[in-house]
């Protein structure tokens, strides 16, 4: 058991709170708990909609804020009009949150809310995460950071709730599946976003990665699923090919964070 006093004392320090959600472990938890901790009127959960947020992780998180009656708004970002963000360089992701922080920020002050916090942990801190700099220049908050809480614990404490989300594998945006360098579109999104609901219905499970190549698409999946997978292999390679890939190969090394930024193109020294 995980005690939640902590961080719901936590939260109330920040005033009128408004958390970016994506409906993941950290943030679906923060969810819960500001809304025990703040009540309706003095926090809101806001969902960024975009052709790079899985529709099926969109489903989640408006399902869970319903269940938990969470107050939730959903804004449409536009990093995809951001031709840096489209180029897709190994810090893609500081101009996607640039995006989602300015909109943010924007509804925190038309809407009278004092601090906005996101839900990155402890653990996260020392990744590859150009993101956070973004949150930094807009003055994002991260209480899980502050309070110490690792990706452990988060977890702990959501499965002491009863949170669905409490062994949710880690789902990070579509883009981030897209080889560094090559160019984001609409259509990779959806080619990854398809193959990955395809390898769900199969049964695959936990942590799972459609890593899109240009003509060629490369599954990392967790050892246990290599087995199963390999099996209905002739229905994965017709099916992949249907959704426009030249070729589908099968990574014997299985699933990894940060697996495309070992492939990124080096800058000049």
């Amino acid at each position: 058991m995980t005690d939640l006093d902590p961080l719901r004392r936590h939260l109330r320090r920040f005033g009128r709170v408004l958390l970016g959600y994506s409906g993941g472990v950290d943030s679906a938890l923060l969810a819960v708990v500001g809304r025990q901790a703040l009540g309706p009127d003095r926090f809101l959960a806001v969902v960024a909609r975009s052709a790079s947020y899985p529709e099926a992780q969109w489903r989640g998180a408006v399902e869970l804020a319903r269940r938990y009656d969470v107050p939730l708004l959903e804004v449409e970002t536009g990093e995809l009009a951001d031709p840096r963000y489209l180029a897709n360089p190994t810090n893609r992701c500081y101009f996607c949150k640039t995006e989602l922080w300015s909109r943010l920020h924007d509804v925190a002050l038309a809407r009278g809310f004092d601090s906005v916090i996101d839900g990155t942990n402890a653990d996260d801190v020392g990744e590859h995460r150009p993101g956070l700099q973004a949150a930094a220049e807009h003055r994002v908050c991260s209480p899980l950071v502050e309070l110490g809480w690792t990706k452990a614990r988060v977890r702990l404490a959501s499965r002491t709730l009863g949170l669905p989300t409490w062994d949710a594998p880690a789902a990070p945006c579509l883009s981030s599946r897209v080889m560094y360098g090559l160019t984001i579109t609409p259509r990779r999104l959806r080619q990854v976003e398809d193959g990955e609901a395809f390898l769900r219905e199969l049964g695959v499970t936990g942590d799972l990665r459609v890593r899109h190549h240009g003509a060629r698409a490369r599954i990392e999946v967790a050892p246990e699923q290599v087995a199963m997978l390999r099996a209905k292999w002739t229905g994965v390679a017709e099916r992949f090919e249907a959704l426009g890939f030249d070729a589908v190969e099968l990574d014997p090394a299985g699933y990894r964070r940060g697996g495309l930024l070992a492939l990124a193109p080096r800058s000049p020294a």
